[in-house]
């Protein structure tokens, strides 16, 4: 009986540690299961690969120190044509022109010299540069309007920007505006005109030397090849169309030209 039950406890034995996948009673290697291992046995390090003695990669062409561009020698001052026809013709072909580097397509003055009445504004409004004529659009409507009550129209009149494109934001720096202020005077004496309409503040400030405001409902002396032409200042007709209030203002200035006739 008691042979029977240890042959009974030995396969039970046997089962249980088939169950947990024991199938051999020792392995195939000697394990040292007395050694116990040292306290202060350090990790092992990971091996660093020794640095290449190579030359860095270079360095992506944005991070890159730029030299400074070589700055390129002045071109003297700009030659502008002294008769009339060449002028023109300047103004429509030659890359010299001051105020030409805006916009690929130049908005040109229309009408004769020695006009009774010339119309200068600084440069082309947007209505203006899309369509390639000065006073175009709305604006242009009421500067007909405008002409109209002084008893004339703009066929009559010599219509000039003083710079043919139109700056980036209509504004120009110091330089562009230097370069523009030798060509209004040059552009004046050869157009001679009997009286000068100056359209908007930003050519009342450069031919007048005055701000708008100073210079609505008066009349203007502006000096022209040692002589004198009279002048009046009003605002762009496209500032007006959207401040209507400046309108008395401007016909007091156009008025004016209504004195001795």
């Amino acid at each position: 009986m008691g042979g029977q039950n240890s042959a009974l406890l030995a396969e039970s034995y046997h089962d249980w540690w088939s169950l947990a996948g024991v199938d051999a009673l020792v392995g195939e290697a000697p394990a040292g299961w007395l050694a116990v291992p040292a306290a202060n046995d350090a990790p092992t390090k990971p091996k660093i690969a020794p640095i290449a003695d190579t030359e860095p990669a270079p360095l992506p062409s944005v991070l890159q120190r730029q030299e400074a561009p070589v700055e390129i020698e002045a071109k003297g001052p700009v030659v502008v044509p002294d008769t009339w026809d060449a002028f023109q013709s300047w103004l429509a072909e030659s890359p010299d022109v001051p105020g030409s580097q805006w916009d690929a397509r130049r908005v040109l003055p229309l009408g004769k010299p020695e006009a009774p009445l010339m119309l200068l504004t600084a440069w082309p409004e947007i209505d203006d540069q899309r369509d390639g004529a000065l006073f175009s659009g709305p604006a242009g409507q009421l500067l007909d309007a405008m002409l109209r009550a002084i008893g004339t129209t703009r066929t009559d009149c010599y219509l000039a920007s003083l710079a043919v494109t139109r700056p980036p934001g209509g504004r120009c720096d110091e330089k562009e505006a230097a370069d523009l202020d030798r060509l209004l005077w040059h552009h004046l004496r050869l157009a001679k005109p009997g009286r000068l309409l100056l359209v908007g503040s930003d050519i009342v400030r450069m031919a007048a030397n005055l701000p708008l405001a100073d210079a609505r409902g008066k009349l203007l002396d502006i000096n022209q090849d040692g002589g004198k032409v009279d002048a009046v200042a009003v605002a762009h007709p496209a500032m007006l169309l959207a401040r209507p209030a400046q309108k008395a203002a401007a016909w007091d200035s156009l008025k004016l030209f209504n004195r001795g006739r």
